[in-house]
């Protein structure tokens, strides 16, 4: 019998061992006072700029310095942000937006109508829910240093639904000169006008990365209510220490070394409740649907048939346990709306067993043609859920005889990578497993799960005219009925084209002192660093 090093550890914490942390971790960490939060979120934040990616620690990052327009309160309901009253003329087509007072960037300069006009036109570059805004706009322009206007040649009633979107990409407002660059290029300044101001001296890139709070922040008087209300900082600073190992983060938790635990290993979830001094919670109220993108762009997933043997061979009650091994927080999903939106439905999804279909796999790479090639999948050794679902997939796909091959980084080398659209031995990918909110999945406009327009479309780029042109048409649906007779349609031809595999729901609960309160539950996947309290 081979004892791994997590067996190890779990023998140690069983017996209430207090595990020794290393001293330079210590020496990262130092003391910890009231003031002061130190959390360990997931993966390493690489990618500042959130018009560039969609994972959850950009995004974190994103929340916690920029401001938004419009935000979503506890009940999914948009509430003005940074704008302080709007109206829509008669006709739908004129929308007039005022920003409140008080609003400023971090370098002391106020916020103007020109920078929100430039960034919603960045934004809109990359976001679906921007692109749907376009379409229908003959022009975005400054009024007045506090008001602008977005013009459309036809009326969208979800435009400001849209404008406070969290399915897509982070609608981040910016200075105007940094908003003006190109959308495929990377804004660095990481000056915002959010809560907190990024502190740059205390940035160490791969160690840790420090945020301040704004003392210059106006409020919205409103209370807190979701990501709406007033965004009131409570603690002076927050370091997220960058721990890629999770026994060690969880050490540390455990030593009063850090307060915050993102994603604790799921194994260990008896461990942390058995500690008096610790608590696991959700945060992320709706959970989050594993998802495996592939490559549509390059073989074998060119080929639909390749795409629709990893449909039939997936086994979600057993990727679960790998993702989540506590049964308590996974469950299979055959909907391409999730589980729990409005939309979920049971169309085309005969394709489903409990424990996949290998041979019906088998017969479907044969039929694609598969002679072999390199497949490869990108594994994030940073995250451990998905790092360890991708082992897992390997092994299944090489037991049907498919030359699976993990290509190891940590989660930054994936985004990065995962931009090429190459071929694999080109330094481009087959493969790769993320995950998206429960929520985004009822979100066919901006939810980027839900597109299948190709190359201007997210990372895998499915193409599908048929469902692209259902697609266009939710927008101006007007009835729950009609939506979802939509949705059923929609969902028909997704799962006969394979945009992408789900791998199963699961919730992944925090671990974190019960000094620290006030954290924001949500049904988002994102962590807001306002409101909460250390005592």
């Amino acid at each position: 019998m081979i004892v791994s090093r997590r067996d190890i550890f779990k023998i140690g914490m069983a017996g209430g061992a207090a595990l020794s942390i290393p001293s330079i971790l210590r020496a990262k960490t130092g003391s910890v006072g009231a003031r002061t939060v130190r959390m360990v979120m997931n993966g390493d934040l690489t990618t500042f700029d959130p018009i560039l990616t969609t994972t959850g620690i950009t995004f974190n990052h994103s929340l916690a310095i920029y401001d938004t327009l419009f935000a979503l309160d506890s009940k999914l309901m948009p509430q003005p942000q940074m704008i302080e009253k709007w109206d829509v003329s008669d006709d739908k087509k004129t929308y007039t937006f005022e920003l409140r007072d008080g609003l400023g960037w971090h370098d002391s300069t106020p916020v103007t109508a020109a920078d929100c006009v430039a960034s919603l036109r960045r934004w809109a570059q990359v976001d679906a829910g921007g692109q749907l805004i376009m379409s229908r706009t003959t022009h975005i322009s400054k009024k007045d240093d506090k008001t602008f206007t977005i013009v459309l040649n036809e009326p969208l009633g979800v435009l400001v639904e849209l404008l406070a979107g969290w399915s897509g990409y982070y609608p981040a407002i910016m200075r105007v000169k940094d908003a003006n660059r190109p959308a495929t290029e990377h804004v660095t300044s990481n000056i915002g006008s959010g809560p907190f101001r990024f502190n740059e001296a205390l940035a160490k890139p791969g160690a840790s990365f420090a945020y301040d709070k704004n003392e210059k922040y106006v409020p919205r008087r409103e209370p807190t209510d979701g990501f709406a209300g007033g965004k009131v900082v409570n603690v002076d600073r927050i370091i997220w220490n960058v721990i890629g190992d999770q026994q060690t983060a969880l050490a540390a938790l455990q030593a009063g070394e850090v307060d915050f635990l993102e994603s604790p290993p799921g194994d260990l979830y008896p461990v942390i409740e058995r500690d008096p001094n610790l608590v696991l919670q959700v945060l992320n109220s709706g959970g989050l649907v594993g998802c495996l993108r592939l490559n549509c762009l390059q073989k074998p997933f060119d080929n639909v048939k390749a795409r629709q043997a990893i449909l039939h061979l997936i086994d979600q009650e057993s990727t679960m346990r790998i993702m989540s091994p506590d049964t308590t927080y996974g469950k299979v999903v055959t909907s391409i709306f999730g589980n729990d939106s409005l939309y979920s439905n049971d169309e085309n999804t005969g394709w489903f067993k409990p424990r996949g279909d290998p041979e019906k796999a088998k017969q479907l790479f044969k039929e694609a043609g598969y002679a072999g090639e390199k497949v490869v999948i990108l594994q994030p050794t940073n995250v451990a859920t998905y790092s360890n679902a991708c082992q897992f997939l390997a092994a299944e796909l090489r037991k049907i005889g498919v030359h699976a091959e993990l290509a190891s980084s940590d989660l930054g080398g994936l985004v990065a990578r995962r931009l090429n659209k190459g071929p694999a031995e080109s330094g481009g990918w087959n493969m790769f497993v993320t995950d998206d909110t429960a929520k985004a999945l009822g979100d066919p406009i901006s939810g980027v799960f839900l597109t299948a327009n190709g190359e201007e479309g997210w990372y895998g780029w499915p193409k599908n005219d048929e469902y692209e042109a259902l697609r266009a048409k939710w927008p101006d649906v007007e009835t729950l009925v009609e939506r979802k007779a939509l949705a059923r349609k929609m969902q028909r031809i997704w799962w006969d084209f394979v945009g992408d595999v789900y791998l199963g729901q699961f919730v992944s609960p925090a671990a974190h002192s019960k000094l620290l309160t006030g954290l924001i539950s949500m049904p988002s996947g994102v962590i807001p660093m306002w409101h909460m309290q250390k005592a």
